[in-house]
């Protein structure tokens, strides 16, 4: 950030310091705690966040201390989600996905080199994981919404993600670009995802990408459970079983999509 204009790393922090709070949504956060998450100094994240609450966009609850979204951003995203939010559409398939399974299901949206979890339904089987999350983001190429995105992005574009990412000092070794490259391999061989408990052990999870109408890779659909429930024979079920309902949205997204919107 510090070889941008100073007009543009304004906009940036303020961009990671709303990121920061959006996922610690419905609880909030402190300012502490959001410049450990940003990096940035304590007294610049107050500044910024008080900025924010004058523009409506964070709200500050001095009983607590603790930074939330505010209302503009509401106003602002209801607008947005005409254009963006899939979610209407999505939902009958993580529902149906949760009860063909018994897993938990997910619909998650890349967001520039991220994922960002929109939906979440629990299964019927009742030891589940929590490792995703409606709010919860990941950097592409972590958990399987994140690696099943990234396997499917052009080829240009997926290089230079792993040439300019640094996951491995966060995430382990399995996350080194050495490594993402053979899971995309397996991801394209297999044409879904699958995440061994890289994140938390004994949690297991799987993806499949969905597209919009250009072709990109813009959402996944997801499923997490324990170990046990994704031995080999049983994950080739799931995985056509995710494929089906990422083609049918896919497939979906590409009707609602006039030829005017598509130009």
């Amino acid at each position: 950030m510090s070889n941008l204009p100073a007009g543009a790393q304004v906009v940036g922090r303020l961009a990671a310091v709303l990121r920061t709070v959006s996922t610690s949504m419905p609880a909030g956060i402190t300012t502490t705690e959001a410049a450990r998450a940003t990096s940035l100094a304590r007294p610049t994240v107050h500044r910024l966040l008080s900025a924010l609450v004058t523009e409506g966009f964070c709200d500050h609850d001095h009983r607590t201390g603790k930074w939330l979204l505010g209302p503009e951003l509401y106003l602002m995203g209801a607008v947005a989600a005409e254009r963006y939010d899939i979610s209407e559409l999505a939902r009958e398939h993580v529902t149906a996905l949760a009860e063909q399974t018994g897993e938990s299901a997910f619909l998650s949206a890349r967001r520039s080199d991220e994922t960002v979890c929109l939906l979440r339904q629990d299964g019927a089987f009742p030891i589940r994981s929590f490792v995703l999350y409606e709010g919860r983001r990941f950097p592409l190429g972590v958990a399987s919404a994140g690696m099943a995105i990234l396997a499917f992005l052009p080829e240009e574009s997926m290089k230079r993600y792993l040439a300019g990412s640094s996951l491995e000092a966060e995430y382990g070794p399995a996350h080194s670009a050495r490594e993402l490259r053979k899971k995309i391999a397996e991801t394209r061989k297999l044409g879904y995802s699958v995440n061994p408990g890289l994140i938390v052990e004994g949690s297991w999870g799987m993806g499949a990408a969905v597209f919009d109408s250009s072709g990109q890779p813009a959402w996944a659909l997801s499923l997490t459970g324990i170990h046990t429930r994704f031995e080999a024979e049983r994950r080739k079920e799931l995985g056509e079983l995710l494929l089906h309902h990422a083609h049918e949205l896919s497939t979906k997204l590409a009707a609602r999509t006039g030829p005017a919107q598509r130009q």
